[in-house]
């Protein structure tokens, strides 16, 4: 177990009380080792993934705190991408690479293999017909370099959600830091909660729509952090 209270502490930039109360409460991955709470890097990643609404507005609210990642401007650099093809995982994710916006120096056959180690560990759909395809280690050095890709399928394919539903949409994740990494797993786990927003992933509406509806929501957010003045 390579993390410590104080590590989530900073990673999440969350308040250590709240971090000790989810551990009391049992809604973060945890290990008592010798009496001390201990945390795996590669479980609180994958934690986001949890589709707990609670957890990901609390994480919503807190990661924009002084923050400057917008999710709009990920996607700028990534790009929206219509009727990518493949029938199964393995077909779908290297025309995914072949599609996206690659960072320069990024090598696509190293970021598919990354994609696949961590489709092979796990599956990456959350249920509602998305995926959030990553790899499990941050791949890039420069934040300037973070992205994310929205890539609607050809046609629906089995990710092994739990739900059962086939995904139809995926937002594929290259970030820089364990800690953006985070951040942009729980603006897309927060937006795939809101009927609107699937409605336009499911009519794969254009993308100056998808974007101004991702900006208004993240002015809204922004607001609501700041508070009453």
């Amino acid at each position: 177990m390579d993390l410590k209270i104080k590590d989530i502490v900073d990673l999440l930039q969350i308040p250590e009380k709240t971090i000790r109360q989810w551990v009391k409460e049992n809604k973060i991955p945890h290990y008592i080792i010798h009496h001390q709470v201990r945390f795996n890097r590669t479980e609180i990643n994958e934690w986001i993934l949890d589709r707990k609404p609670e957890l990901a507005a609390n994480l919503l609210g807190l990661s924009i705190a002084g923050r400057p990642t917008r999710l709009a401007d990920l996607l700028r650099q990534g790009g929206i991408h219509y009727d990518l093809p493949g029938r199964t995982v393995m077909e779908i994710l290297p025309a995914a690479i072949e599609a996206i916006r690659m960072p320069e120096g990024l090598s696509r056959r190293d970021t598919l293999a990354a994609l696949i180690d961590r489709e092979e560990l796990m599956t990456t759909a959350i249920g509602r017909g998305i995926a959030i395809p990553h790899p499990r280690n941050p791949l890039l050095a420069d934040g300037g370099d973070a992205r994310v890709a929205v890539c609607f399928l050809r046609e629906p394919a089995d990710f092994g959600a739990l739900d059962g539903r086939p995904v139809h949409t995926l937002f594929l994740l290259l970030t820089d830091s364990p800690r953006r990494h985070l951040e942009v797993l729980s603006k897309i786990s927060y937006l795939c909660q809101i009927p609107a927003f699937l409605a336009l992933l499911e009519s794969r509406r254009p993308a100056e729509e998808i974007f101004g509806f991702i900006q208004d929501r993240e002015r809204e957010w922004t607001k609501l952090e700041a508070g009453p003045r």
